[in-house]
């Protein structure tokens, strides 16, 4: 190329530039800086352009290192050169080519670029603002440079970028933050490291509100939070924690909606800081913007449920925060917002969908399986009408929960369905769902029987507690009348009538039945009593309770026409223990006066069983029978109130057509030894069929 190529430039200058010896380059740079000081002085704008083009399109694209280092300190030289007054018309020029060679393949180009754009920067301060959003970019690049002295030199140019735009009043948020967003994702330490400098630098600038755009980039910084390094993970934190202070602060300028989907996936991290610090900003959120945040409810449930079972220091706090979010949302559901029940803003449908999911996963630990079902109660109680349209879907999840391995578990599913059953919002078909659950309850005892035997009474009585117990006897005498598997109807009547006897739960329906003195307590008797029928043993308990001695005695008379087996001995043997018990008093204080169709129930019993431990016990007391009835002494008033009493009490038992009751019972009886009988041919058959055929 010719000299003129290059006007303004030397022919020296020019071999200056393209020197390899950096001494010669920084004598050329001197010398580019006085001719744009006079160029300037005299307003050469035509000149200083053309020095700028020659520098940055003929220099620093060139093929030749040397001639590209020549190029960068030249234009650093203009900088200088032009001073801080007059570098704003030119800071285009000036930074795009050394933004170009930051890409550099040559590592001393990369560094040189970063020290010739350092004093570019120097000299025009806060006019370099509007191309902050490239510099940033490559800022960005070069902390992740492989070349130490590049990283080194990019570090000194940073924090000169961080001192204009902290003493600066003028920033574009709205350019940047797309920027930011692009960035925050690397997976780079350093450059991660780099982000979360930056980020913290602006948040701290009074008149830059980062707070506002917080949604687009906090996904970014839980992904970073995320960060092994020691270093990063605590630089993150601190921002973190700036960030919650200023929405604290000033809760106005906030979209907590925007982000509650970025906490909720992050609360539901492995990583321990992540959740913590999610479920914490889940809390604040809620405080302060409880009422918006209602449509994400399910998604807050799938994020803290799992939490409430935590165990250990290690996770203590995490269980705290969703604790503390579990409860906000608890008050939630019954506030109001403007006078309108912020309930309406409830998704039920994403709820209950969640529940349920925790419910039914055999995994989840028993505190979040207690949460959910106080969650379910909670939502019934306070919204009864929105709720019954969710029972059809909730009721087969309820009775298989019956069935968990938690007692406290199961007491907490019975209180949610005591609720349910007698939901107020359904009241035309309550009896319809009070009767369901119990057919459904009598078919969940026959298909598991290890969940009748070791939870059946809990079961009963909890609900015992949670409805009317009468009521309950009731329905399920009903249900057992028509079962058509006897031996599981005579378990579950031995189930039912030992809560009877001895449960404190069932204290005023015995006292009801005892004395049968009103019309409602002979009903429920005789309804008892077809259901009992599938138990030799409680039947006579049942009438034993009632007083019906007579009827007791003929009945233990038709024991002879029953198979005795181990378990029906068994049953004897329970009715002798509870014949001791508190309960019988009133029987053992009936035998002084001698009823002799007591007496003949209890020597009917005797005489069944074989001379064991209860045979000795039955046999004593009976010894202890006095020989004349013995009466007790009371005043004419109470005398005749007495009287009165029982001559109600018999008018009443008068109605009871016994002789078909027995009739009943025994025709019972025979169903029983019918179904026996075809089950051994079933036994039979099937064993003949598996036996190989003689064929010879």
């Amino acid at each position: 190329m010719g000299e003129r190529d290059y006007a303004p430039l030397s022919a020296a200058c020019v071999k200056s530039l393209n020197d390899k010896i950096y001494e010669k380059r920084k004598a050329a740079a001197h010398e580019i800086e006085k001719m744009v000081k006079d160029f300037a002085a005299h307003n050469n704008t035509v000149q200083i352009k053309r020095l700028l083009h020659v520098l940055g399109q003929d220099f620093t694209t060139s093929q030749n290192s040397h001639a590209r280092k020549g190029g960068l300190i030249g234009l650093a030289a203009i900088a200088v050169g032009l001073g801080t007054a007059n570098t704003g018309k030119y800071t285009e020029d000036l930074i795009h080519p050394i933004l170009a060679c930051f890409s550099d393949n040559d590592s001393r180009v990369r560094y040189y670029a970063c020290e010739s754009l350092y004093n570019v920067v120097k000299v025009a301060r806060g006019s370099i603002l509007p191309h902050f959003t490239d510099i940033f970019g490559v800022l960005s690049k070069l902390s992740c440079d492989t070349e130490q002295s590049v990283k080194n030199a990019a570090e000194l140019l940073d924090r000169l970028m961080k001192d204009i735009v902290t003493e600066s009043g003028i920033f574009d948020l709205v350019a940047f933050v797309p920027v930011l967003r692009e960035r925050i994702y690397t997976k780079n330490p350093f450059a991660r490291q780099f982000i979360i400098s930056w980020i913290s630098v602006l948040d701290a600038v009074p008149d830059i509100d980062l707070v506002v755009f917080l949604p687009e980039i906090l996904d970014g910084l839980f992904m970073i939070l995320e960060d092994p390094t020691p270093e990063i993970k605590k630089s993150t934190d601190t921002v973190f924690a700036e960030f919650l202070r200023s929405i604290k602060s000033n809760p106005s300028r906030v979209d907590f909606a925007k982000m509650m989907n970025t906490l909720i996936l992050h609360a539901q991290s492995p990583d321990e800081l992540l959740q913590l610090t999610a479920i914490t900003w889940m809390d604040e959120f809620l405080r302060l913007s409880g009422h918006d945040l209602l449509p994400y409810s399910s998604g807050i449930f799938a994020a803290i449920l799992p939490c409430l079972s935590y165990d250990g220091d290690a996770r203590k706090t995490i269980k705290e925060f969703a604790t503390r979010v579990n409860h906000s949302l608890f008050k939630l559901i019954i506030s109001k917002n403007d006078g309108i029940p912020v309930a309406d803003n409830l998704d039920l449908t994403s709820i209950i969908e969640v529940l349920t999911k925790h419910l039914m996963l055999q995994q989840t630990p028993v505190q979040t399986k207690v949460a959910v079902l106080k969650w379910i109660y909670h939502l019934f109680i306070n919204l009864p009408e929105k709720m019954s349209l969710h029972i059809e879907a909730l009721f087969p999840v309820l009775m298989k929960v019956l069935s968990d391995n938690s007692e406290e578990v199961v007491q907490q599913t019975l209180v949610v369905m005591a609720e349910l059953i007698g939901s107020k919002s359904a009241s035309t078909e309550q009896n319809k769902y009070f009767t369901k659950f119990m057919v459904n309850l009598i078919r969940v005892f026959s298909t598991d029987r290890h969940l009748l035997e070791d939870r059946g009474a809990f079961i009963i009585r909890e609900l015992c507690v949670l409805q009317n117990p009468e009521h309950i006897f009731k329905v399920l005498a009903d249900i057992l009348r028509e079962e058509q598997n006897f031996r599981f109807a005579g378990l579950m009547v031995q189930t039912l009538n030992t809560i009877l006897l001895t449960s404190s739960e069932l204290f005023e329906l015995r006292n009801k039945l005892k004395d049968l003195n009103t019309e409602e307590s002979v009903e429920v008797f005789l309804g008892l009593y077809k259901s009992w029928c599938h138990n030799p043993v409680a039947t006579v308990s049942l009438c034993l309770l009632t007083q019906n001695y007579e009827h007791a005695c003929d009945l233990v008379k038709f024991f002879g026409n029953i198979e005795v087996t181990v378990e029906f001995l068994t049953e004897i043997d329970k009715l002798v223990q509870l014949i001791e018990s508190p309960i019988f008093t009133y029987l053992r204080l009936d035998l002084l006066e001698r009823n002799q169709h007591l007496v003949h129930t209890l020597y009917g019993i005797l005489m069944i069983l074989p001379q064991s431990e209860a045979f000795s016990m039955l046999h004593r007391r009976l010894s202890a029978i006095p020989p004349s009835p013995i009466y007790i002494s009371t005043s004419k008033d109470e005398t005749k109130r007495l009287q009165s009493l029982t001559i109600k009490s018999e008018s009443r038992r008068g109605k009871i057509n016994f002789k078909d009751l027995y009739q009943y019972f025994i025709d019972i009886q025979e169903r029983h030894k019918e179904q026996k009988h075809k089950q051994r041919q079933t036994i039979l058959t099937d064993t003949k069929e598996r036996i190989p055929q003689d064929i010879s």
